[in-house]
Protein backbone atom coordinates (compact mmCIF):
# COMPACT_ATOMS: atom_id res chain seq x y z
CA UNK A 1 0.00 0.00 0.00
CA UNK A 2 1.31 3.66 -1.15
CA UNK A 3 2.38 5.72 1.47
CA UNK A 4 0.15 8.98 0.18
CA UNK A 5 -1.30 9.86 3.26
CA UNK A 6 -1.47 12.80 5.80
CA UNK A 7 1.93 12.30 7.91
CA UNK A 8 3.14 14.67 10.84
CA UNK A 9 6.45 15.57 12.46
CA UNK A 10 7.01 13.93 16.20
CA UNK A 11 8.72 16.60 17.44
CA UNK A 12 10.02 14.28 20.40
CA UNK A 13 11.42 11.57 17.86
CA UNK A 14 12.99 14.26 15.31
CA UNK A 15 16.77 16.06 15.51
CA UNK A 16 18.13 18.72 12.92
CA UNK A 17 21.52 19.34 13.91
CA UNK A 18 24.37 21.38 12.57
CA UNK A 19 28.08 21.53 13.17
CA UNK A 20 29.75 24.98 13.28
CA UNK A 21 33.49 25.39 13.40
CA UNK A 22 35.26 28.53 14.92
CA UNK A 23 39.07 29.47 14.88
CA UNK A 24 39.64 26.66 12.16
CA UNK A 25 39.72 23.87 14.58
CA UNK A 26 37.20 23.57 16.85
CA UNK A 27 33.57 22.07 15.68
CA UNK A 28 30.65 22.53 17.87
CA UNK A 29 27.49 20.56 17.33
CA UNK A 30 24.20 22.56 17.66
CA UNK A 31 20.56 21.41 17.37
CA UNK A 32 16.76 22.73 17.10
CA UNK A 33 14.78 21.81 19.96
CA UNK A 34 11.39 22.99 17.94
CA UNK A 35 11.10 21.08 14.67
CA UNK A 36 7.11 20.59 12.88
CA UNK A 37 5.61 19.55 9.99
CA UNK A 38 3.91 17.34 7.33
CA UNK A 39 3.07 15.61 4.83
CA UNK A 40 -0.29 16.10 2.91
CA UNK A 41 -2.37 13.79 1.59
CA UNK A 42 -0.88 14.53 -1.91
CA UNK A 43 2.83 14.14 -0.92
CA UNK A 44 3.90 17.71 -0.05
CA UNK A 45 5.87 17.98 2.71
CA UNK A 46 6.71 20.99 4.91
CA UNK A 47 8.85 21.45 7.57
CA UNK A 48 9.13 24.36 9.82
CA UNK A 49 11.83 24.69 12.11
CA UNK A 50 11.73 27.34 14.82
CA UNK A 51 14.91 28.90 14.90
CA UNK A 52 14.31 30.60 18.60
CA UNK A 53 14.91 27.03 19.51
CA UNK A 54 18.50 27.01 18.99
CA UNK A 55 20.07 24.79 21.06
CA UNK A 56 24.33 25.37 21.43
CA UNK A 57 24.92 24.33 25.03
CA UNK A 58 25.90 28.22 25.90
CA UNK A 59 22.80 30.26 26.96
CA UNK A 60 24.51 33.72 25.96
CA UNK A 61 25.27 31.80 22.30
CA UNK A 62 21.79 30.79 21.99
CA UNK A 63 20.37 34.25 22.44
CA UNK A 64 23.25 36.10 20.28
CA UNK A 65 22.58 33.40 17.79
CA UNK A 66 18.52 34.07 17.71
CA UNK A 67 19.33 38.13 17.41
CA UNK A 68 22.35 38.69 15.22
CA UNK A 69 22.45 35.46 13.01
CA UNK A 70 18.95 34.32 12.80
CA UNK A 71 17.55 37.77 13.85
CA UNK A 72 14.41 35.60 15.19
CA UNK A 73 11.94 38.89 15.11
CA UNK A 74 12.17 39.16 11.63
CA UNK A 75 13.03 35.39 10.62
CA UNK A 76 11.58 33.33 13.20
CA UNK A 77 11.83 30.05 11.31
CA UNK A 78 13.22 28.36 8.67
CA UNK A 79 10.76 26.62 6.32
CA UNK A 80 11.68 23.53 3.82
CA UNK A 81 9.10 22.14 1.30
CA UNK A 82 9.43 19.07 -0.95
CA UNK A 83 7.40 17.35 -3.40
CA UNK A 84 7.61 13.25 -1.88
CA UNK A 85 4.77 12.07 -3.61
CA UNK A 86 6.63 9.76 -6.00
CA UNK A 87 9.01 8.90 -3.17
CA UNK A 88 6.07 7.79 -1.25
CA UNK A 89 4.62 5.69 -3.91
CA UNK A 90 7.68 3.75 -4.21
CA UNK A 91 7.70 2.47 -0.21
CA UNK A 92 5.67 0.36 1.50
CA UNK A 93 5.23 -0.83 4.91
CA UNK A 94 8.40 -2.64 6.07
CA UNK A 95 10.92 -1.21 3.62
CA UNK A 96 13.73 1.40 3.73
CA UNK A 97 15.05 3.01 0.36
CA UNK A 98 17.50 5.68 -0.49
CA UNK A 99 15.91 8.73 -2.60
CA UNK A 100 17.81 11.94 -3.62
CA UNK A 101 15.32 15.16 -3.01
CA UNK A 102 14.76 18.11 -4.58
CA UNK A 103 13.85 20.60 -2.01
CA UNK A 104 13.29 24.54 -1.59
CA UNK A 105 14.99 26.17 2.09
CA UNK A 106 13.55 29.61 2.93
CA UNK A 107 15.66 31.18 5.53
CA UNK A 108 16.19 35.09 6.41
CA UNK A 109 13.87 35.41 3.30
CA UNK A 110 15.86 34.07 1.00
CA UNK A 111 14.19 30.78 -0.76
CA UNK A 112 17.05 27.95 -2.43
CA UNK A 113 16.85 24.95 -4.01
CA UNK A 114 18.67 22.30 -2.54
CA UNK A 115 19.50 18.37 -3.18
CA UNK A 116 19.53 15.58 -0.26
CA UNK A 117 20.20 12.17 -0.14
CA UNK A 118 17.64 10.58 2.43
CA UNK A 119 17.24 7.05 4.25
CA UNK A 120 13.12 6.89 3.81
CA UNK A 121 11.89 3.80 6.62
CA UNK A 122 8.52 2.83 6.51
CA UNK A 123 8.37 0.81 9.69
CA UNK A 124 6.35 -1.99 10.53
CA UNK A 125 5.27 0.00 13.51
CA UNK A 126 4.10 2.62 11.48
CA UNK A 127 6.39 5.50 11.59
CA UNK A 128 7.79 7.29 8.84
CA UNK A 129 11.53 8.04 9.45
CA UNK A 130 13.16 9.93 6.93
CA UNK A 131 17.07 10.80 7.95
CA UNK A 132 19.73 12.28 6.12
CA UNK A 133 22.39 10.24 4.71
CA UNK A 134 24.59 13.56 4.01
CA UNK A 135 24.90 16.80 5.62
CA UNK A 136 23.03 19.32 3.26
CA UNK A 137 25.48 21.89 3.66
CA UNK A 138 24.33 25.43 4.18
CA UNK A 139 26.40 28.51 3.62
CA UNK A 140 25.81 31.69 5.43
CA UNK A 141 25.97 33.95 1.83
CA UNK A 142 23.10 32.49 0.35
CA UNK A 143 20.97 33.40 2.55
CA UNK A 144 22.41 36.89 3.88
CA UNK A 145 23.58 35.42 7.39
CA UNK A 146 27.16 36.54 7.07
CA UNK A 147 26.52 39.67 8.65
CA UNK A 148 25.60 38.08 11.87
CA UNK A 149 28.32 35.35 11.64
CA UNK A 150 30.59 38.08 11.59
CA UNK A 151 28.73 40.12 14.53
CA UNK A 152 28.99 36.50 16.08
CA UNK A 153 32.75 36.76 15.80
CA UNK A 154 33.27 39.62 16.96
CA UNK A 155 31.31 39.43 20.34
CA UNK A 156 33.21 36.00 21.13
CA UNK A 157 36.62 37.77 20.39
CA UNK A 158 37.66 34.88 17.37
CA UNK A 159 39.91 34.87 14.94
CA UNK A 160 37.04 33.03 12.82
CA UNK A 161 33.72 31.21 12.59
CA UNK A 162 33.27 29.14 9.05
CA UNK A 163 30.60 30.26 6.67
CA UNK A 164 29.45 26.95 5.43
CA UNK A 165 27.89 24.33 8.44
CA UNK A 166 26.88 20.68 7.78
CA UNK A 167 23.03 19.94 8.65
CA UNK A 168 21.75 16.69 9.32
CA UNK A 169 18.78 15.48 10.42
CA UNK A 170 16.62 12.47 11.39
CA UNK A 171 12.83 12.63 11.39
CA UNK A 172 10.01 10.80 12.63
CA UNK A 173 6.43 11.15 11.25
CA UNK A 174 3.23 9.47 12.51
CA UNK A 175 0.34 8.55 10.46
CA UNK A 176 -2.87 11.11 11.09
Amino acid sequence: MPLLAHWQIDNSLSRVNFVSVKKNTIAEVHSFKKVSGEIEDDGLFEMDIDLTSVESLIPIRNDRMQEFLFQTKQFPSLKLSADLKDVLAKTKKGQSAIFNIDATINLHGVSKAIKTEVLLTHRVTGELTVASLMPVIVNAADFGLSAGLDKLQELAGLPSIAQAVPVSFVLTLEKH
